[in-house]
């Protein structure tokens, strides 16, 4: 039964910001010392707090660089820096998430000092006010117990997300929402994808029949809806009906305003990989005309957006023959072409996940075949189309089939899936940068999130990235939703790291490393980290600057350097100009091309019937002539009978006529003259 309780309204931005600030001591307030600050957080999480605090108080770093090498001085100013342009609000949004994941009772107990509004909110829980003991201080501390389902679930860090949610997330936990609308029938094998803060949810697999249902999930309101979709008119390219058969095992991706459904197992499955879309706009299904040769079709297989392309790789077939080929779509000309990539490929498999990295690697990890599941990583490079199989480091996963994995940033996080024994528990997360995994969280029992055929997709809930998994077997047929929101501290560190860097360092190093140790940028200190971050408002005494000294010649190499970025910068727009011309003028050669191949098409096309119709006149004239040569045969015996004819009575009349002259002369009479 819903309680009433009281709960924290929340402050809102920035407000929550200028709250957050002032406990970590970053405004000047009696909580500001630095001694504090250096104690409570640890040396890059303070230095990306100073840059986020500066970034969202004063705007992007504008001040130049500290003449003076003081290591403190100088992390600061280059923490501020590589922060770019980002905006103020979202520096604020960062800060308060920094701070939330170092210290997750932060609010309340700044709330002790800071009297807040408090409203009353009907809640599906209950809440126990306990009593925190921390350097002495006694803080109020909300402790949650979650009765929902039946699972309890106890949870200590509180971040209220009002929209929809209506409960406590966590960090690095998972939770389940509190769902309204008609649910979706329990299943696995389905698509799931998020277009436009909705979650789709089509097709799958419920009791050994497969699905051709499509659902929604509002993931501000969190309701659930059936869409009722049409089936397009026949087109010209395809006369036939379309028939949206029921499927399983398909991939379901969103691009543009549709949804495209690849593959899938189907009741009567078709000879090649079919594509169908879901228009968004128009509510209709179709199925699109592909060119060149399409795959075998199959399901399980992984299917990977890459730009503006599909990768498609393994699977399993009609007849359960396992396959490790690759295939790519290119969406823009719906033409299929194979590839035959060099280096040692994925043994054959299905149920496998997938992740596109620095858009140009193809990472393929676990699967199983009909023996054995696997826990390889492959990676496949796009560019020079080269397998690898590199070292895999940190707390590798076990073996696997049937699991999902979603990217944020450069962390590509896997969930469920099993080994025909049990289900993975827990949540695992690859860097996709340094090959290192680590284990999120992890579950206990039975539960949907150890399944395998569950989806996994990506949501946003105010600004923030969430988790969202749904559905997935277990020995029995799921259709839970549960989400997890993940701390964001590895994400910032590597956004801020990834800026643009002089010439002379290599591009491949920032392509397959781009998150790099926070203490080895700066190199400070004999052992290579600062031991003291010192904010602002310093006691110490003022040091002598020697800056009068050396203005002179720090404005001369200021000056050299912007007119050094002022021609590099000019010579990479005048670069980039050429590269859109080139684009321009190549994007026109292939609309001219594919405009010319339409026109050859359809020239064969016409040619193709008109020899059709040849081929028809050709066996009409050679049955014609058979039949003429047939008649000739019978006229000339005719003839040659005639001749014979005409020849045998000339003769007997020529005998009859000689036979009676001769006997006259003979002086025998005729025959009647005896009579006479």
């Amino acid at each position: 039964m819903a309680t009433m309780a009281r709960a924290s309204s929340g402050l809102a931005y920035p407000e929550r910001f200028y709250a957050a600030a002032s406990y970590a001591g970053f405004d000047g307030s009696p909580n500001s010392n630095n001694k504090d600050i250096s104690s409570r957080f640890s040396n890059d999480v303070a230095l990306i707090l100073y840059a986020l605090y500066q970034q969202a108080t004063i705007g992007p770093c504008n001040v130049p660089k500290p003449s003076s090498w003081s290591p403190v001085e100088q992390g600061k100013w280059k923490s501020w820096q590589q922060l770019g342009n980002m905006a103020s609000t979202e520096a604020m949004r960062l800060f308060v998430k920094i701070l939330e994941e170092e210290e997750p009772g932060w609010y309340s107990r700044a709330s002790n000092s800071v009297l807040e509004p408090v409203i009353d909110v009907q809640m599906n829980h209950n809440s126990s006010v306990e009593p925190v003991i921390e350097n002495g201080n006694s803080f109020a501390e909300t402790k949650t117990i979650s009765a929902e389902n039946g699972s309890i679930m106890e949870t200590q860090d509180k971040d209220v997300v009002s929209e929809g949610l209506g409960s406590v997330v966590v960090y690095d936990q998972w939770i389940s929402p509190p769902i309204t609308g008609q649910h979706p029938k329990a299943r696995y094998e389905h698509g799931a994808a998020v277009m436009q803060d909705k979650m789709y949810i089509y097709g799958g697999n419920h009791n050994g029949r497969y699905l051709s249902d499509l659902h929604v999930l509002d993931l501000r309101s969190w309701t659930w809806s059936k869409v009722d979709a049409k089936v397009g008119p026949n087109s010209v390219e395809l006369p036939s009906p379309v028939n949206i058969v029921p499927c399983a095992g398909h991939s379901l991706i969103p691009w543009e305003n549709k949804l495209l459904s690849v593959a899938g197992h189907t009741k009567d499955p078709s000879e090649t990989i079919q594509v169908k879309a879901f228009d968004l706009h128009t509510g209709t299904w179709s199925v699109l005309k592909t060119y060149g040769k399409a795959p075998v079709s199959r399901g399980g297989q992984s299917v990977t957006l890459v730009g503006t392309t599909l990768v498609i790789f393994g699977g399993q077939d009609a007849k359960r023959t396992l396959l490790n080929d690759l295939h790519i779509l290119d969406l823009e000309t719906m033409t299929w072409d194979e590839i035959d990539a060099v280096g040692v490929p994925p043994s054959p498999r299905s149920d496998h996940a997938a992740a596109v990295h620095a858009e140009r690697y193809l990472l393929i990890f676990g699967g199983g075949s009909h023996a054995a599941c696997f826990n390889d990583l492959h990676v496949l490079d796009l560019q020079a189309m080269e397998w690898s199989r590199p070292t895999q480091q940190g707390e590798i996963p076990t073996p696997r089939a049937g699991h999902a994995g979603v990217t944020v940033g450069e962390n590509w996080f896997i969930v469920g899936g099993g080994d025909n024994k049990s289900g993975a528990s827990e949540t695992i997360v690859l860097n996709m940068s340094t090959l290192v995994w680590s284990v999120v969280t992890s579950v206990q029992g039975r539960v949907p999130l150890a399944s395998e055929g569950l989806s996994l997709v990506v949501g946003s809930v105010n600004g923030e990235d969430i988790l969202i998994s749904f559905g997935g077997y277990n020995g029995r047929y799921n259709s839970e939703v549960t989400v997890l929101k993940p701390s964001h501290k590895s994400t910032l560190q590597s956004k801020i790291m990834e800026t643009p860097v002089p010439d002379s360092v290599s591009a491949v190093q920032n392509v397959t490393n781009p998150t790099r140790d926070l203490e080895s940028e700066f190199e400070v200190g004999q052992e290579g980290k600062i031991r003291e971050i010192v904010m602002d408002n310093v006691d110490s005494e003022p040091m002598k600057s020697k800056g009068e000294e050396t203005s002179e010649h720090i404005i001369a190499t200021l000056k050299a350097e912007k007119e050094e970025l002022e021609s590099s910068l000019n010579k990479e727009k005048l670069q980039s100009l050429q590269l859109k011309q080139e684009l321009t003028e190549a994007e026109t050669r292939n609309t001219d091309l594919y405009k010319e191949l339409q026109s050859v098409r359809g020239q064969l096309a016409a040619e193709q019937s008109r020899c059709f119709k040849l081929e028809v006149d050709v066996a009409e004239m050679r049955q014609k002539l058979q039949t003429m040569e047939t008649l000739q045969k019978e006229l000339e015996l005719l003839q040659r009978q005639k001749a014979a004819s005409e020849q045998a009575a000339l003769t007997a009349k020529k005998s009859q006529g000689s036979g009676g002259v001769w006997g006259w002369l003979a002086g025998t009479p005729p025959e009647n003259a005896d009579n006479v």
